[in-house]
């Protein structure tokens, strides 16, 4: 199991001014992500080093964004004022996800202008929104070499997350030891409780950590 991508909700002024203040930040360069059909929303991506990438999410005037659970995190978010929606965690195979959430995967679906379609299937989203510390799950159908981060021109890479909550509420949503979830990513707990989710992403870069 390894850290994916994380998801920032676009702030009052949009997806393309959100992601313009997180490039300025990291010195990597956005890229267009296309629309999201079956969810009623479009990212832009900022392709990271290390097999990651952060997804500035938008919703869409459309009724997909009201019906299905990932639309409708991001626009809570969004509608919250913007900031990190989510992590998500990328497994090989969903059946064994599946069967301890007592559900089906969803497919998902984009074309990045100029691109193939990507395709993946995805889970956990429902659980996100009723506690937003918890991650959801991805596999991906594309090839690795389609991944959003194989098209990466930058060392910088997620070094940690600093996620609002209970580690063993986590823990047990992932089937992984509280002390070392994810691979080659630190995932600190500290926080102060209150509002549960994730709070802030650091960025390994070659002028040093950068916070968000």
């Amino acid at each position: 199991m390894r850290l994916d991508h994380v998801s920032y909700a676009s702030e009052s002024d949009g997806y393309v001014a959100t992601a313009q203040r997180l490039s300025e930040a990291l010195s990597v360069e956005p890229l267009d992500g296309g629309v999201h059909p079956r969810f009623g929303t479009r990212n832009l991506i900022l392709p990271l080093s290390g097999g990651n990438y952060v997804e500035v999410v938008e919703a869409l005037e459309h009724p997909a964004a009201q019906k299905t659970p990932f639309g409708q995190a991001v626009r809570t978010r969004s509608e919250a004022g913007g900031g990190w929606m989510g992590w998500v965690v990328s497994v090989n195979d969903l059946s064994a996800v599946e069967e301890r959430l007592g559900r089906a995967a969803v497919p998902g679906n984009r074309t990045p202008p100029g691109c193939e379609e990507l395709k993946w299937k995805q889970i956990g989203v429902k659980g996100l929104l009723a506690d937003p510390q918890l991650p959801f799950f991805i596999s991906w159908i594309s090839a690795d070499d389609k991944h959003p981060s194989a098209s990466a021109t930058t060392d910088v890479r997620i070094a940690g997350l600093q996620i609002a909550g209970d580690p063993l509420r986590v823990t047990d949503w992932l089937g992984e030891p509280v002390d070392k979830p994810l691979e080659e990513i630190n995932v600190d707990w500290s926080a102060p409780r209150g509002t549960p989710g994730l709070m802030s992403v650091t960025f390994a870069t070659p002028a040093g950590n950068v916070t968000i």
